[in-house]
């Protein structure tokens, strides 16, 4: 990571998935390495299970919080088909994650729309580098559903050249004492599931 450039970081899914946990995290964690940081989340009836999105900028100085299409280095997805939704703001080059989950929005329940079956394929052609996560099964094993967005955090930190005590510091401050250990693996496991 050079330290003149600025890194964009897009973090989506759906309302209850942690994304702006996540979104602060990252930001606190850039932060404390010395980057300008710059956020903004957009929530879309997230208390329903509608769309959430967080742009987090950093980088020697940044002005926007605004991640313009075509320029996001990583996009975080912790839904399939949100992944499809924002794609366009993915750069040439860019990092796809994302969650190996479906959440089904209310048209489908009410069948007004139908859930694409091959979003992951669709994903794979767009971005063959992209990294599938069974995020429900990893939490299942650490043992809490609600660390998904910490797995996710681990992942992404392997793109980026922030050392992994940073993350780790940053987390035993933002989260309950109780809360601390879970989430420190559960970022060791994610962590461990990203590029070598």
């Amino acid at each position: 990571m050079s330290q003149d450039r600025v890194y964009n970081v897009l973090i989506v899914g759906v309302g209850g998935q942690g994304i702006i946990l996540a979104s602060d995290v990252l930001g606190r964690v850039a932060a404390r390495h010395g980057y300008d940081v710059k956020k903004n989340e957009i929530h879309g009836m997230a208390q329903r299970g509608g769309s959430v999105s967080s742009h987090v900028r950093f980088g020697k100085i940044v002005s926007s919080p605004i991640i313009k299409m075509g320029e996001a280095d990583v996009l975080l997805s912790f839904e399939q088909i949100e992944t499809l939704r924002y794609f366009p703001f993915l750069s040439e080059n860019g990092q796809v994650i994302v969650n190996n989950q479906k959440i089904l929005p209310p048209a489908v329940f009410t069948g007004q729309q139908e859930y694409p079956p091959d979003v992951l394929e669709r994903i794979m052609q767009k971005a063959p580098k992209t990294i599938v996560v069974d995020g429900p099964s990893v939490a299942k094993n650490i043992g809490n559903p609600k660390v998904l967005n910490v797995i996710f955090l681990g992942v992404l930190s392997k793109f980026l050249d922030i050392p992994s005590e940073i993350y780790e510091q940053t987390l035993r401050e933002t989260l309950k004492p109780k809360l601390v250990d879970i989430n420190i693996r559960a970022f060791n496991e994610g962590r461990s599931m990203g590029p070598a």
